[in-house]
């Protein structure tokens, strides 16, 4: 605990210094690294947890028993109480830690530790359509989007309302340019309105979509609706910002990468906005492309 207290110490110390933008992809690995560290502790801490509640469950048995001693023999040896732990090694709840992990390991980008946190909790929890639906998520972030619609069928079949898993199949439409398959599962997941996340993200691959087809006011609509619904989500920004410009809204533009740099300036969209920013003060044009 000491050892990882004092690493936390010394990431804060480094992203108050004024060179901490130069060093960010070192830190962002150092932060990954420790929160891996400490889920691991809590990981096996919750274990230990559940262990102790058989060792209680252990010295009930024996209590109700009335040998009224407990060094005749040791608990772990004590046949009849043995089975009582470990059925919790494999409940929900332990996985639970893992697909907390998991979204936890999305939101700092990190997909592949993201895939490794989420089949263990499939293995504990097996066919928890929560887990399937963050690990095709963290499949398509590495661009393996069969692998990923796969998955997300999966899901599907057993939960037709499960909003999260329609959104990114819409995305994985989106990206093989199938865009009215795309647009009827986006569309579907903001009606369902049963998952925040799923909602948010709707609209965020909605507007990409009507401004890959240069359909520049829909895709306007949705941008800013998907920053209302998630201001951090800086990519949204990036994005609205591209359609602000290709529509002729040149200050709206700049306003919109403005906003997504000041709002978190270490992050990667952060970084491309500051960057895009700065190309087409200078006189440059924005890709045409995302």
């Amino acid at each position: 605990m000491a050892t990882l207290q004092a690493q936390f110490v010394d990431l804060r110390q480094l992203l108050a210094q004024p060179d901490a933008l130069a060093q960010r992809e070192s830190i962002k690995a150092d932060i990954i690294g420790l929160y891996r560290a400490v889920e691991g502790e809590i990981a096996e801490l919750a274990a230990l947890k559940e262990d102790v509640k058989g060792l209680v469950q252990q010295w009930k048995s024996l209590e109700e028993s009335g040998t009224g001693s407990t060094s005749a023999m040791p608990p772990a040896m004590q046949p009849a109480a043995q089975p009582v732990a470990m059925p919790l090694r494999s409940d929900h709840l332990n996985a639970s830690t893992y697909i907390e992990k998991g979204w936890s390991l999305l939101s700092l980008g990190d997909a592949v530790g993201a895939e490794a946190a989420l089949r263990h909790a499939l293995e504990l929890s097996p066919n928890d359509p929560n887990s399937e639906a963050l690990l095709g998520w963290a499949l398509m972030l590495q661009e393996r989007y069969d692998d990923a619609l796969l998955t997300f069928q999966r899901v599907l079949m057993r939960e037709p309302q499960n909003s999260l898993a329609r959104v990114n199949v819409g995305y994985i439409c989106l990206k093989k340019r199938i865009f009215g398959e795309a647009i009827e599962h986006l569309s579907k997941a903001i009606r369902l309105d049963n998952d925040r996340k799923a909602v948010l993200y709707a609209h965020y691959y909605l507007g990409l979509l009507y401004l890959e087809r240069e359909m520049f006011e829909d895709s306007q609509n949705f941008l800013r609706k998907a920053i209302v619904l998630g201001p951090n989500l800086i990519e949204a920004h990036y994005a609205l910002g591209r359609a602000n410009w290709f529509s002729g809204d040149r200050d709206g533009a700049l306003i919109a990468w403005r906003d997504g740099a000041r709002a978190n300036k270490f992050s990667p969209w952060g970084k491309r906005c500051a960057e895009l920013l700065e190309h087409v003060e200078g006189g440059g044009e924005p890709p045409r492309s995302s």
